[in-house]
């Protein structure tokens, strides 16, 4: 096991009701707020109005902040900087998604920032200040509402980049499983891809003798595996939808990355995603659904015996029968049974993608580290896998 610090400073609120909460909370940092939400959403579903009138009743002023796209823009970004500096905000409050929330983080930093938001992440200045920052969580995926990441995008550049701050962890976030009861089953669907995902590229390490933080991610994709059935047989299922909110937060709070891996040096399919995503402007989960598994096919070659642990303890494979080489690729197939099985897209033909820019791409975040370092070659392969 590598050494580690472990610093996570945000307070949970979870449960039914813990809404309310929102207004003694918010007075700790001050009566102006800036509150981010998304495309329309939170006010469909009511949850819009009742944070309105949690906060009214608690005098505190509300600058509003809406659009957030789900590849969020740096467009807006700079949007709600320049709100954030007119009107002297205390807080920054996203109501939404990690999308919502990766763009609160970023202007509470660029309020803070000497110059462009989009030059933290260009130039890879990390954050060294920054408003307060909360959240209310509507979607079980990102994990943003416990950890120091942010991920945004620029239009003009077709580039997807992210920035990480011991500043950026959110002060307090609320997690109520009841307001996830509205999501829609495709939503749900890539929310559970990504929080595989974030589990999986954690997983698959070199690092050896981590037993503690192998059963901790297996356990996640273990409980996801069951829940996510459930949920989709009933959207309004309290205890899926609560289980499941809980996998996507300590998918990425710091937990699983104990004495495993530096937060730079993980999610190397993340990294391929982002550029997916970046070009073509597709659900971030869906892109991960179609590059996950051939990622894992792709470096498997470089070590199979975690391979091999990962097909015995998720799927039962027997591996004194089966041999190592099937146990291991097996693993892999049954992962994508399960994707399959639960809806998620696993070919760049459902979106219309071919590989004309996939040189491109690849020149763009060549070399990925992770479980195998990947080359402009490599990253071009795992691309054409995914046709």
């Amino acid at each position: 096991m590598k050494n580690f610090k472990f610093y996570n400073p945000t307070k949970i609120f979870f449960g039914s009701d813990k809404l309310n909460v929102l207004g003694s909370e918010i007075l700790k940092y001050g009566k102006k707020v800036l509150l981010v939400t998304g495309q329309g959403s939170v006010k469909r579903i009511g949850l819009y109005k009742k944070v309105v009138k949690i906060l009214e009743k608690n005098d505190i002023k509300i600058y509003n902040l809406e659009g957030v796209e789900p590849n969020p823009r740096i467009d807006l970004v700079r949007k709600g900087t320049k709100i954030a500096k007119e009107k002297k905000i205390d807080i920054v409050l996203a109501v939404g998604g990690g999308s919502t929330i990766d763009t609160a983080k970023t202007v509470a930093a660029a309020v803070k920032y000497d110059g462009d938001p989009w030059e933290m992440f260009d130039k890879n200045n990390d954050p060294v200040a920054a408003l307060p920052i909360a959240t209310v969580l509507t979607l079980a995926a990102t994990g943003s509402e416990m950890n120091n990441g942010a991920v945004i995008s620029n239009k003009i550049e077709n580039r997807k980049l992210s920035i990480h701050s011991d500043v950026l962890f959110p002060k307090f976030s609320v997690l109520d499983p009841t307001i996830t009861f509205s999501v829609p089953q495709k939503h749900t669907i890539y929310g559970i891809i990504d929080i595989t995902a974030h589990v999986l590229e954690q997983y698959f390490t070199h690092v050896k003798e981590v037993p503690l933080q192998d059963r901790w991610a297996e356990g996640i994709i273990l409980t996801l595996m069951e829940e996510s059935k459930k949920v989709l047989k009933n959207p309004k299922d309290y205890d899926s939808r609560a289980n499941i909110l809980l996998c996507s937060t300590m998918a990425l709070n710091g937990l699983l990355a104990m004495g495993v891996e530096d937060e730079r040096t993980t999610h190397p399919c993340h990294k391929l995603e982002h550029e997916l995503s970046a070009y073509y402007d597709i659900p971030h989960g869906a892109g991960l659904s179609i590059l996950l598994p051939n990622w894992l096919d792709y470096v498997m070659k470089n070590d199979i015996s975690k391979f091999v642990q990962f097909g015995n303890r998720i799927f039962g494979l027997d591996v004194n029968k089966l041999g190592e080489k099937y146990t291991a690729t097996e693993g892999i197939k049954l992962l994508r049974k399960w994707f399959k099985e639960i809806g998620a897209p696993l070919s760049l033909s459902y979106f219309n993608i071919g590989k004309e820019k996939f040189e491109e791409m690849a020149d763009n975040i060549a070399p990925v580290g992770g479980y195998m370092e990947l080359n402009k070659a490599d990253i071009v392969n795992i691309f054409n896998m995914a046709l």
